[in-house]
């Protein structure tokens, strides 16, 4: 599993940071993209991915920051000859706010959009490889999480059995790698669930909208390997700011996420108020609030940077640069 990031600014974009925007690729290939910010295309232009190879896009709200860039994406998408449905999923009124810009802008699309409300997402299939469920959160209008959870997991052979019951490497270690039961010359039968160690965790990715109530997420961390979160602010300018934005330090998270004992922490969506270097509106501030009290991986997000998240719940970064 990875992901990349296409933008990782709050309100408004900087000169090094777009708003919102990210896209994660399960192990059954193609992608999808969480939110889609006012530039997103711009920021797909600089990487591999293409709108042909896309499946889903999740909108964790209806902020513009998260999602003023999705009608040109989708525009885009038709004008690239796309046939495929997309999906998109997020909150009810994300299908009015896309027909009232295609009804005023005369936009037909040659693909279907298939809508599916985040209340409705529970079981549904939208992703071959990867089950999403959505967590409600607390913001000045409705946002969700969304969790992406592998849905199957590889199971290894039993080598060291099979040898000791003198069954040699072969066809038949095929077949029970991929399940099927054999027969040996000798007419025994090998089930391969007799045959097969118990498989890893399914790893699990989180990635939170705006919220200013982290432990919202507290239960559903303790078993992800990855929280995507945002850190609008430090705890001194949140306390300044005051609440009516609705949105987290990098402080409130990292102690959730410490409470958690998850393994992995992506803070993201920084005030453009926070710059490169050192001081109190730096990125060295609020890296600084929230390994003071978190002690797992910790990871402060930039645009196009890209994650690869092992099987064994690894989490690492090749920075862009």
């Amino acid at each position: 599993m990875e992901f990349q990031f296409l933008g990782t600014s709050s309100g408004t974009p900087s000169k090094t940071r777009n708003v919102s925007g990210l896209a994660l690729r399960g192990p059954g290939g193609g992608w999808s993209l969480v939110d889609c910010g006012e530039g997103t295309q711009h920021r797909i232009l600089d990487t591999p991915l293409s709108l042909h190879d896309l499946r889903a896009i999740f909108i964790t709200h209806l902020h513009g920051d998260h999602c003023y860039g999705l009608p040109g994406l989708l525009a885009s998408a038709g004008m690239l000859n796309r046939t495929a449905p997309l999906a998109l999923v997020g909150p009810p009124a994300l299908r009015t706010f896309i027909d009232g810009v295609m009804a005023t802008s005369e936009l037909g699309l040659p693909y279907p959009l298939d809508y599916i409300a985040v209340d409705g997402l529970a079981g549904t299939p939208v992703l071959p490889d990867l089950a999403v469920d959505a967590i409600a959160l607390s913001h000045r209008i409705p946002s969700w999480a969304y969790r992406f959870t592998e849905r199957t997991v590889e199971r290894k052979l039993d080598a060291t059995r099979l040898r000791a019951a003198g069954i040699a490497p072969g066809p038949v270690w095929g077949e029970l790698q991929q399940g099927l039961d054999a027969v040996l010359d000798d007419g025994r039968v090998l089930h391969a669930a007799d045959w097969l160690l118990a498989p890893r965790k399914a790893r699990t990715v989180i990635v939170g909208g705006d919220n200013d109530d982290p432990s919202l997420l507290l239960e559903a961390a303790r078993t992800a390997e990855v929280l995507i979160h945002e850190a609008t602010y430090t705890e001194e300018v949140l306390l300044k700011v005051g609440p009516a934005p609705m949105h987290s330090s990098a402080l409130r998270v990292a102690r959730m996420a410490q409470a958690a004992r998850l393994p992995n922490l992506v803070l993201t969506h920084f005030s453009p108020r926070y710059q490169d270097g050192a001081g109190p509106l730096s990125m060295g501030a609020l890296e600084a609030e929230a390994r003071g009290v978190y002690t797992g991986s910790l990871f402060l997000a930039r645009d196009f940077d890209r994650y690869v998240l092992g099987r064994d719940g690894t989490l690492a970064a090749k920075y862009f640069l």
